[in-house]
C-alpha cells in the first residue's frame, strides 16, 4: 500500500515565494533571486513529503504564479503583444505580464511587450477560493512548445536524490479552462494540435526515467457534454500510446463522477484518483467497475479544510478497497491537491489546545495518509495507538460544549418569512435619491484602501504591546480622516472610511463573532502572490456586538457626503473559512445571514445611509453538478436577504460580486435584490456585463471600470471608453462607477492617479 500526494502549498510556511515574488515585482530582487528562492522551497517540500512518509512525492505542481498559465505558456497559448516569439522561450517579463497585465517598466520594453498589454481574465478555480488565468484559443491556433517544465521539474527532483510523480493538467481539462478569443467555436476542436505537445512531454518524461505521470482532469466532476466524453477517450488512447512504459495516473477531484466513472475507468489509464470525501459512495461503483489491474487511489483524508481525519473511518474505507483489491493496486491520498491547505499545524502554538488538536495542516494530512498506509501494509495493530488517539480527538470534538449554543438554534427556529423581505425596487429607489441626492453616473470605490507599510507596522506593534490600543485608534483615526479629505477632494460621491482598521475582510469578522477561531500562520493561495488565513468555524456563529459601527459613525462624522458602510455577506464569509463538517453547511449560513442583520440594522441606526454586504464567493459556492444548483442558491439567496432586509427603504443596500460567470444565475443574482451591486468587467472589456443586459437586470449596476488586480494605471480616455459601452447596454441612469474591487493590495501611487482618471471619466460622461 503506498502513500501519495497529490499537490503541495506553493507559498511556503512563511510565505517566502510571496516575499520573493513581490521584491522582484519592485525592482528589489533579480530573476536569479526569485528562481532561487523557488528552487529552495521545492527542494524543501520534496524533503518534507518523503520525511513524513511520501515516497514519491509530486513535481510540476509548482507555480511561480498559476499552473493553468503555467501550461498556455507552455504550449505557446500566448497573445501577441507580450513579447513572445515562437520558438523562443517564454521570458518572465511575458509570464508576469500575461499575469499582471504591463506597467511599461524597462525590463518589459525590452521584453518586447506592448505598453499597456492587459492581464488575461481570471476566474475560480472550479469551487475553490484559488484563482487561475483563463488561457484563450484562437481558431487557428498552433501550439507550439515552448519548453518542458515537467521534464525540467522531474530532472531537479531527481538530481536532489527524490523520485517523484511528474503532475500534469490533462489536455481536456486545460482547453475547457479556457475560452476562443471572440467566443466564436469550441475549444476541443483543438484537441489534435494539442495531443501531439502532451505525447512529446509523456516520451521526455519516461526517458527521464519517470515511472508514472499523473493526469489531472478535474473537469471529470462536471456535467459533461458527450464531446467531451468522446475528447477524452481520443486524448487518453492517443497519450497511453505515446510512452507505453510510462504509467498514467489520471486524477479527478472535487466531487462525485456520476456518469464520468464508466468514462474514467473505460480510458487506457494505469490507475484513477477519487475524491473521497466529497463523494464517498463512489468507492463501491469502482471496486465493482474497475479493470481487474487498474490502480485505484483512494482520496481518503480531506485536502481543503482543517479537521484532522477520522482515522478509524478512513481505514475502514480503505480496508474494504483491500478486501477486494489486491494491495499493490490500491494507493492512499489527500482527496485534491494541498494546495488549498495550510503547510503545518505546529506552529499554531498560540491557539487554543483543545481547537488544536481537532485539526490537522498539509504536513498533519499527509502524516495521517502515511499512517494508513502503513495500516494496510502491516495490519491494524501497526497503527493501534494512533487509531486509539484520533478516535478520542474526535469523540471530544462531538461532545464539545463549545460547538453549539441554544440561543442560536432558537433564534433560526423562530425565523419569519418577513425577515428576507423589503418593499419593491421601485419605492425603495425613489426613497434612496431623494435622501442621498446623488448625481448622474454616480462614483464610489469598493471598500478599502492600501494597507501601507505603516499601516501593517502599527498593527503588528499593537499585537506585540508595543502601543497602547488608544494610540492605535488614534494613528488609524488619522489615516482615515486624511482618505477622507482626499476622497472628498477629488470628488467622489461615495466615501468609504478605507478598512484601515481590519486585516480581512473575513478574518476581521470572525474575530467579532462566536464560533470562530483565527490561526496565525493558515495561509492559502488565492492568486499569484496574494495569499488569504481563512478562519475557522468550529461553533454556532452569533454577533456579541457590533463589529465595525463606531468607525462609520467616526467616520460620517467627517464629511456631509455619504458614507458606506462595509461588510462581508454569509455566503462569502462562510465560503472563504474553514467551516465545521458536524453540520449542515447551510445551517451555517443561516447563522452568519442572522449575525450580518444585525449589524446592517446597527449601521442604520447609526446614521449611516448605505451598506455594501460583498458577496464576491456568490458563485464560488455553487456545487458542480448543475442538478444541485437549486438548493444552493435558493438558500444563499435567502441568507443574504435575510441579512439586508432589516433596514428602511431609504437606507440603500449594496453588494459586490468579482471574477464570476453569471449568465446563468442572473435570475437568482436578481432576486438578491441588492439595490446596487457591483461587479468586475474591466479585465473581460465589459464582457461580462452582457449577462445583465440579456437578463434585464432590474436594479442599479456598477461595472467595474479599471483592474485593480494589475498594477497598470488606466488613462481616464480608457475609462470612458468603458462606460460608454456600459451605457449602450444599460440604462445611463443606472450605472455607477467604480473600480472592479477593493484596493487593499495596491499602492497610493497607483490608486491616486487611478481614481483621479475613473472621477475625470465618469464627469465626462455626464456631460
Amino acid at each position: 500500500m503506498t502513500a501519495y500526494n497529490l499537490g503541495f502549498p506553493r507559498m511556503g510556511l512563511r510565505r517566502e515565494l510571496k516575499t520573493a515574488l513581490e521584491a522582484h515585482w519592485s525592482g528589489q530582487a533579480d530573476e536569479a533571486a526569485l528562481l532561487a528562492t523557488a528552487a529552495e522551497l521545492r527542494a524543501r517540500h520534496w524533503a518534507l513529503q518523503r520525511a513524513v512518509g511520501i515516497a514519491v512525492p509530486p513535481s510540476n505542481d509548482f507555480a511561480l504564479y498559476d499552473h493553468v498559465l503555467d501550461h498556455a505558456c507552455a504550449f505557446g497559448v500566448i497573445p501577441e503583444g507580450y513579447g513572445w516569439r515562437p520558438g523562443e522561450p517564454v521570458s518572465l517579463a511575458t509570464r508576469f505580464a500575461l499575469a499582471r497585465g504591463a506597467r511599461g517598466t524597462a525590463g518589459e520594453r525590452a521584453a518586447g511587450i506592448a505598453p499597456g498589454a492587459p492581464a488575461l481574465e481570471m476566474t475560480k478555480w472550479f469551487d475553490t477560493n484559488y484563482h487561475y488565468l483563463v488561457p484563450v484559443f484562437r481558431p487557428d491556433q498552433a501550439f507550439i512548445a515552448t519548453g518542458f517544465p515537467a521534464v525540467d521539474a522531474f530532472e531537479e527532483a531527481k538530481a536532489l536524490g527524490y523520485p517523484t510523480r511528474p503532475v500534469l493538467l490533462g489536455p481536456v481539462s486545460f482547453l475547457l479552462l479556457g475560452k476562443m478569443a471572440g467566443g466564436a467555436g469550441d475549444p476541443l476542436a483543438l484537441l489534435p494540435g494539442l495531443l501531439p505537445l502532451y505525447a512529446e512531454t509523456l516520451r521526455r518524461l519516461a526517458a527521464a526515467g519517470a515511472r508514472e505521470v499523473q493526469m489531472d482532469e478535474p473537469c471529470l466532476s462536471l456535467d459533461l457534454q458527450p464531446a467531451a466524453r468522446t475528447a477524452l477517450r481520443a486524448a487518453y488512447l492517443v497519450l497511453a500510446g505515446a510512452a507505453p512504459r510510462l504509467s498514467l495516473m489520471l486524477a479527478a477531484y472535487f466531487g462525485d463522477l456520476r456518469e464520468n466513472l464508466e468514462t474514467a475507468l473505460g480510458l487506457p489509464v494505469a490507475g484513477l484518483h477519487l475524491d473521497l470525501v466529497r463523494a464517498p459512495r463512489m468507492l463501491d461503483l469502482a471496486l465493482r467497475q474497475a479493470p481487474p489491474r487498474m490502480m485505484l487511489s483512494l482520496g481518503v483524508v480531506d485536502g481543503r479544510n482543517v479537521w484532522a481525519t477520522d482515522l478509524s473511518r478512513a481505514f475502514q474505507q480503505v480496508r474494504a478497497a483491500a478486501a477486494a483489491r489486491r494491495f499493490e493496486l490500491l494507493q492512499v491520498a489527500p482527496s485534491c491537491s494541498l494546495l488549498h491547505s495550510p503547510v503545518d499545524l505546529a506552529g499554531e502554538t498560540g491557539l487554543d489546545p483543545e481547537l488544536r488538536g481537532w485539526m490537522a495542516f498539509a504536513r498533519q494530512k499527509l502524516e495521517e495518509v502515511a499512517i494508513l498506509a502503513r495500516g494496510l501494509t502491516a495490519g491494524r495493530g501497526a497503527i493501534a495507538a494512533e487509531l486509539a488517539a484520533s478516535d478520542a480527538r474526535q469523540e471530544a470534538r462531538r461532545r464539545s460544549p463549545r460547538l453549539h449554543d441554544p440561543a442560536v438554534a432558537e433564534r433560526l427556529a423562530a425565523g419569519r418569512a418577513e425577515d428576507a423581505a423589503r418593499v419593491p425596487f421601485a419605492e425603495r429607489r425613489m426613497a434612496q435619491q431623494t435622501r442621498l441626492r446623488l448625481p448622474g453616473f454616480p462614483t464610489t470605490t469598493i471598500g478599502s484602501f492600501p494597507q501601507t507599510a505603516e499601516i501593517r507596522a502599527a498593527r503588528a506593534a499593537r499585537k506585540r504591546g508595543e502601543v497602547t490600543e488608544a494610540a492605535y485608534h488614534a494613528f488609524l483615526t488619522e489615516r482615515m480622516a486624511e482618505a477622507i479629505r482626499w476622497q472628498e477632494e477629488i470628488g467622489l460621491d461615495v466615501l468609504v472610511h478605507g478598512e484601515f482598521e481590519r486585516n480581512d475582510m473575513v478574518e476581521h469578522f470572525a474575530d467579532f463573532l462566536t464560533g470562530f477561531a483565527v490561526t496565525k500562520s493558515g495561509w492559502v493561495q488565492s492568486y499569484g502572490s496574494r495569499c488569504v488565513k481563512p478562519p475557522v468555524i468550529f461553533g454556532d456563529v452569533s454577533r456579541p456586538g457590533p463589529m465595525t459601527v463606531e468607525w462609520a459613525r467616526r467616520a460620517q462624522a467627517l464629511t456631509e457626503r455619504p458614507m458606506k458602510g462595509m461588510l462581508t455577506g454569509p455566503v462569502t464569509m462562510l465560503q472563504w473559512s474553514f467551516v465545521r463538517d458536524d453540520i449542515p453547511r447551510a445551517a451555517v449560513r443561516r447563522q452568519l445571514a442572522y449575525a450580518i442583520r444585525d449589524e446592517v440594522t446597527d449601521l442604520e441606526a447609526a446614521g449611516i445611509p448605505i451598506v455594501q454586504i460583498d458577496e464576491p464567493a456568490f458563485r464560488e459556492g455553487l456545487p458542480l453538478r448543475r442538478d444541485e444548483w437549486d438548493a444552493y442558491l435558493t438558500d444563499a439567496v435567502h441568507c443574504f436577504r435575510i441579512s439586508a432586509s432589516g433596514v428602511r427603504p431609504e437606507t440603500q443596500i449594496h453588494t459586490h460580486m468579482c471574477y464570476s460567470e453569471f449568465n446563468d444565475i442572473m435570475d437568482r443574482i436578481a432576486q438578491m435584490d441588492a439595490d446596487v451591486i457591483s461587479i468586475e468587467t474591466a479585465r473581460s472589456r465589459m464582457e461580462l456585463l452582457a449577462a445583465f443586459v440579456d437578463f434585464a437586470y432590474p436594479n442599479e449596476i456598477g461595472p467595474g471600470v479599471y483592474d485593480i488586480h494589475a498594477p497598470r494605471v488606466p488613462e481616464a480616455a480608457e475609462m470612458e471608453r468603458l462606460l460608454r459601452i456600459a451605457a449602450q447596454r444599460v440604462p445611463a441612469e443606472r450605472i455607477w462607477v467604480n473600480p472592479d474591487c477593493g484596493l487593499k493590495t495596491r499602492r497610493w501611487e497607483e490608486v491616486r492617479p487611478a481614481l483621479q482618471r475613473m472621477v475625470e471619466a465618469a464627469r465626462t460622461l455626464r456631460g
